[in-house]
């Protein structure tokens, strides 16, 4: 998760990297493109990994994954054009880390059924990690050593991580030929996971905003370069204890009696990120909207297993995060078109936190048909 969707969620200091020096002549939207793929190839491989997975071919989807990882990595550095970025840093690292965030999170499924959700909320950690240190990496690096070594060392430490887990990381089920190829489209007559899908891919049209922008927004509030760069570490710090703490919880009061709380907060924080007049104030909001926006992700398989049996997992977990990918693909640059008419981050705010608040509501609703009443766990 380091290498995966912790690299992911580092995107911000990227964003706020090329702005300023090597994409100077690209719109803040058309950057936040790359980051956007690249959030979505977490889930939109997911489709297709889901269906091997079941088919027994989880460690051929992993090699290949890492090998893709590191190589992209390693081509970063050459990238002169914005297409070259675009190429890499999005289409070929979000392939990558799509393959192995998907093997990863359903290797849970094979090991955990009681504790499923503190094993996914553990795991998770590890993205949180990964979120916080590397814009510290690269933040501290970039004076140092420039950008073509920083991001060399970032791939030795993917080629460190992924050689580790690709040693250790195996199913314990046997293959499960489920009828129907990589779609099982009669799952979706079921109204809980119809619902689920459309409301976890209106939660991803907003929920990576804050993230995406925070590092921007807060150089403009007028805090020191050296401060503002660390912005998505802080949000990404306090995610680790959110993830964590969302897992027990999941097993406790089940995962959508944490979700839907935690996920509405978001909204309601992401109201307030460009409302912050002092950089205390903005690093107040940054590690509570972490604390609570980090639940989500981590939760999203832990709750579809309320529908369907294990069997069919894969392919109902691929559906889902496919679903999920076109928001989170969409969300960030409409974050940015925004910014760039509005001249500022308040209209994006309103925008962002609107389609997060709307997405727990659904959540509401799909909780109450998967259980039959209000109240319970589930």
């Amino acid at each position: 998760m380091f290498s995966t969707s912790g690299y992911v969620r580092s995107w911000g200091i990227f964003q706020a990297y090329y702005q300023e020096t090597l994409l100077q002549e690209v719109s803040p939207s058309s950057i936040a493109w790359i980051g956007s793929i690249q959030y979505a190839m977490l889930f939109i491989p997911g489709l297709i990994v889901g269906r091997l997975f079941d088919l027994g071919y989880f460690h051929s989807v992993f090699l290949f994954s890492s090998v893709i990882l590191i190589l992209a990595t390693f081509l970063i550095p050459q990238c002169t054009e914005y297409w070259h970025f675009l190429l890499c840093q999005g289409i070929a690292t979000g392939i990558a880390v799509g393959g192995i965030y998907g093997s990863s999170n359903l290797i849970i499924a094979h090991w955990f059924k009681k504790k499923r959700g503190s094993a996914l909320g553990y795991i998770a950690i590890g993205s949180s990690i990964g979120g916080t240190i590397i814009p510290i990496i690269v933040k501290n690096l970039l004076p140092r050593v420039g950008f073509p070594w920083t991001m060399r060392i970032i791939g030795f430490i993917h080629l460190l991580l992924m050689g580790i887990c690709n040693l250790m990381l195996k199913p314990r089920l046997p293959p499960v030929n489920v009828k129907g190829g990589l779609l099982n489209l009669a799952a979706f007559r079921d109204a809980p996971f119809a619902i689920y899908c459309i409301s976890s891919f209106i939660i991803f049209l907003g929920i990576g905003t804050v993230l995406t922008y925070v590092n921007v927004s807060a150089s403009q509030l007028g805090s020191s370069p050296n401060l503002a760069l660390y912005f998505v570490s802080f949000a990404n710090a306090s995610a680790a204890l959110g993830r964590s703490a969302a897992g027990f919880g999941a097993d406790k009061f089940g995962p959508f009696n944490v979700m839907i709380p935690l996920a509405f907060f978001s909204g309601v924080l992401t109201y307030a990120w460009p409302f912050a007049r002092s950089t205390s104030a903005l690093i107040v909001v940054t590690l509570m909207y972490g604390l609570c926006s980090a639940t989500f992700a981590s939760l999203l398989v832990a709750a579809i297993m309320n529908f369907g049996g294990d069997g069919d997992a894969g392919r109902r977990t691929g559906m889902l995060m496919t679903i999920s990918a076109l928001g989170a693909l969409a969300g960030p640059p409409i974050s940015g078109a925004i910014s760039v008419s509005s001249g500022g981050f308040k209209a994006v705010g309103l925008y962002a936190g609107s389609v997060v608040v709307l997405g727990a509501m659904c959540l509401l609703i799909v909780r109450y048909l998967a259980l039959g009443r209000w109240i319970g766990k589930i």
